[in-house]
């Protein structure tokens, strides 16, 4: 059987390949993340997984179905999560992990039996809870046909078998006995496991204790002779210090069968020390018991509980997404399943979308949502409009599209079809201290080609207001060339720009497949709605002027000099 996984299938013909760390964050990713779980561990489980991408559509596919299944059942969710966290500690902190050597002692063998006992009911326990027949996806099902793999084995059988038998001979190790010896002074020197017994130490009778206090007598015991009659007297309230402190802490420390082996009495409280040693004594004592647990453990030593324990973070991948998406749900905004497109074409198609990031500054209701399409007559958008009228938070969307749909994960549309990218560039504006050698534009020059030489046509690539540092002539040149290079690789493409100049020499039959994107103004006003239509141009630098009081007549009041 193969490594269990709701994450990674077809393991054996799938490779992956990290995206930038720019294009996490240029996409807005990072402050996403950082929304849906305050621990950093998690946040760096949930941007390892999502950074690293496949075009294979069955992954994504197969992703999609198993976050449908765990956001439709939070139930069973809820459930598994508990069980798995469990087996988790038994891999991380538990002795089943450690081999059943010789050294062992009976106390660490009895651990490990208790552990074996839990790993049981929690396999039995997830075997149930996957039972449910309304699951339906890919990696839910197969899990369960794994686990119940596991759970029809031989070897499970036998061992379950083995533990419970164990357990009804071990049940009958119930108390030891141990002897302390003194000095004149009456100072513990001394201590010695005495016996391992099959029944517990009561308190004496109230007959016995009141018999005890008419009597008034020390009972001093001549020799060293056990006798069954011995009367027990538990310490209700322990001093402070000494050795029945240290007997009390001991006993509440470790197992009771772990006593004291005979040894030097401890000094400066070396209490640490007494179960190891009383734990050899009680190793000796029980040597036959110890050898039927060493010999059932070493059998079943290859029972591991580490391929079910490396589910946690998987299923905690999911969960934190699915907890966010239906708070939000319950705001208003809107998530869809994504579909993936399995005819080989290489294309989008997206109805109603949004940035994720305007959940964090906009009511559901304001937001406004777009369409937009990737196929043979869009591959390459020139994406025009005001400064300010939302070209950056569509372009940051489209890869927020991506990003989640490869992860499974629901999207921020209405509706989400799609073939997965290779990978996902972005050349947004550089920081200032990364331009000091080559210049701004010798920076925006050296990341393109980067990019440019990297991509393929199953890549995404998100271009914001690039080569726009220099001149508007030496950009528009350096631009014209990048975009007919870019469409030579039919590379999917959204290029956001204030060069308007740039659409209308492009977008035309001359270059079929590169279009023009605007951002539509509605007089004054920014409507932050796409439309598939030429570049505003000088009408929308009409607008702004005279909604800055900046036209000739309204600067001069319609005089002339």
């Amino acid at each position: 059987m193969g490594k269990l996984s709701i994450l990674y299938p077809y393991q054996d013909s799938v490779t992956y390949s990290p995206i930038p760390d720019e294009s996490w964050h240029d996409t807005g990713m990072d402050a996403v993340c950082g929304k849906l779980t305050a621990l950093k561990n998690e946040q760096v489980l949930i941007r390892q997984v999502m950074i690293n991408l496949t075009d294979d559509p069955r992954v994504a596919s197969f992703r999609a179905e198993v976050f449908d299944d765990i956001i439709s059942h939070p139930a069973i969710t809820k459930r598994l999560m508990k069980l798995l966290d469990h087996i988790k500690m038994l891999n991380d902190y538990g002795a089943v992990r450690r081999y059943s050597d010789d050294a062992a002692g009976v106390w660490d063998l009895l651990h490990r039996l208790d552990e074996m006992g839990d790993y049981i009911r929690s396999v039995e326990e997830i075997h149930d809870c996957l039972k449910d027949d309304t699951l339906k996806s890919e990696g839910l099902i197969r899990l369960r046909e794994d686990i119940g793999k596991i759970y029809d084995d031989g070897d499970f059988g036998e061992l379950k078998k083995d533990v419970e038998a164990l357990r009804a001979d071990t049940r009958n190790l119930c108390s030891a006995t141990v002897g302390i010896n003194l000095n004149e002074r009456f100072e513990a020197v001394s201590f010695g496991l005495i016996s391992v017994n099959s029944k517990p130490f009561y308190g004496a009778s109230v007959i016995r204790n009141f018999a005890s206090a008419l009597m008034r007598r020390d009972n001093l015991k001549d020799g060293t002779e056990w006798n069954d009659d011995y009367g027990f007297h538990p310490s209700t309230q322990p001093s402070s210090g000494g050795i029945a402190a240290s007997a009390d802490r001991m006993v509440r420390m470790r197992n009771p069968l772990i006593a004291l082996t005979m040894a030097p009495a401890p000094n400066n409280d070396g209490t640490t020390e007494i179960p190891r040693q009383i734990d050899n004594s009680a190793t000796l004592m029980l040597s036959a018991t110890c050898r039927k647990l060493r010999e059932v453990l070493s059998r079943h030593v290859n029972i591991s509980i580490r391929d079910i324990s490396d589910l946690i973070p998987e299923m905690l991948y999911y969960v934190r997404w699915a907890e966010w998406i239906e708070k939000n749900r319950e705001k208003g905004y809107v998530f869809s399943k994504p579909v993936t497109d399995l005819s080989g074409n290489t294309g989008m198609r997206a109805r109603g979308f949004y940035n994720l990031k305007l959940i964090q500054t906009e009511p559901a209701e304001n937001i406004v949502r777009n369409d937009l399409d990737f196929d043979d007559s869009g591959m390459v958008y020139i994406l025009t409009g005001a400064n300010r009228g939302g070209k950056t938070t569509v372009t940051q969307a489209v890869g927020q599209l991506f990003i989640m749909a490869q992860g499974g994960i629901h999207v921020p549309a209405e509706q989400f079809t799609y073939t997965p990218a290779d990978a996902i560039y972005t050349h947004f504006p550089a920081d200032e201290d990364k331009t000091l050698d080559l210049g701004r534009l010798g920076e925006e020059c050296r990341r393109f080609k980067e990019m440019y030489s990297a991509c393929t046509a199953s890549s995404l690539m998100l271009l914001n207001e690039t080569f726009s540092t220099t001149s508007f002539e030496e950009g528009y040149y350096i631009a014209c060339d990048a975009v007919r290079a870019i469409i030579a690789k039919k590379t999917r493409t959204i290029y956001n720009t204030h060069m308007h100049k740039l659409a209308t020499d492009l977008c035309g039959a001359d270059h079929p497949g590169i279009r023009s994107l605007i951002v539509k103004s509605e007089g004054n006003r920014r409507s932050f709605r796409i439309a598939l239509e030429p570049p505003e141009g000088r009408s929308l630098a009409d607008d702004i002027a005279r909604k800055y009081g900046v036209t000739y007549d309204m600067l001069t009041g319609g005089r002339e000099d």
